[in-house]
């Protein structure tokens, strides 16, 4: 991140803002896996490939790939897509981008399947589990990790209190965790109210969809998401508009 934001002009402060931590135990998982063998779901949601690989990892080679096999599959975007290639497993439906709940919902809306589980990682949806709730079906959200903050926060909270004396012009954020732990440091800090004013003059720069409605449930709206949701192009495209959105936002 930092050798991309460089070679399109900007002065990068990188601040690790969380880590994966494994559940205790991942009881949920084997208790999905107890499930998925005695037929109690028709449809397995898959929202990262890094949690169907996680999931495969705690059960044991193959086993999860062989029960997936047996009811219908939906994973979220490519990433998933690509783990089920790799294990010759199928998908009943494909999901259009940016790959978000809404056009999950959309997509999986004719679907027969009542019985459904969710393969989750880092934090629940709940737009997502509600609006499946809401149609009548029976939903069982399977989480693997979480997300917690770096062991370090030295770095975060001091970009915390740099964001809070309005010494950023851009904040480029690539997971929807990153603004709510960043907003804890400040918190934490001291700096909570210069820190929110401060947000709203900075460029705040967004992945997709799913980062920027995290966003919006924290009061903030993001100022641009790149044309496709890729780490080059978000800082490529950043660094295109970001003088102009500075200008607008600060009445330059």
């Amino acid at each position: 991140m930092g050798v991309l934001l460089r070679k399109h002009g900007g002065e990068p402060f990188i601040a690790p803002s969380m880590r994966e931590v494994p559940i205790a135990d991942n009881p949920e998982v084997f208790a999905f896996y107890e499930g998925l063998r005695k037929d109690e779901f028709e449809m397995v949601i898959l929202l990262t490939g890094v949690g169907a690989r996680a999931v495969d990892s705690i059960l044991g080679p193959g086993l999860f790939a062989a029960e997936l096999k047996r009811v219908a599959v939906v994973p979220r975007g490519p990433k998933p897509q690509a783990v089920l290639r790799e294990w010759g497993v199928p998908w009943a439906v494909s999901v259009p981008s940016p790959n978000t709940w809404r056009e999950l919902l959309a997509v999986t809306a004719d679907r027969p399947e009542r019985r459904v589980a969710v393969q989750e990682y880092g934090r629940s949806n709940e737009d997502l589990l509600g609006g499946l709730r809401a149609r009548g079906c029976q939903v069982t959200p399977v989480r693997v990790y979480q997300w917690a903050l770096p062991i370090d926060t030295a770095p975060l909270r001091e970009a915390a209190r740099r964001v809070a004396r309005g010494e950023f012009d851009v904040v480029v954020l690539t997971t929807s965790m990153q603004l709510p732990h960043l907003a804890q440091m400040a918190e934490e800090e001291g700096v909570a109210v210069p820190f929110r004013e401060a947000m709203g003059k900075i460029v705040i720069c967004s992945i997709g969809p799913t980062t920027s409605e995290s966003l919006e449930d924290m009061g903030l709206r993001a100022d641009m998401e790149p044309s496709i949701p890729k780490m080059g192009i978000l800082v490529k495209e950043a660094g295109e508009q970001a003088n102009d959105i500075i200008a607008r936002k600060r009445g330059i």
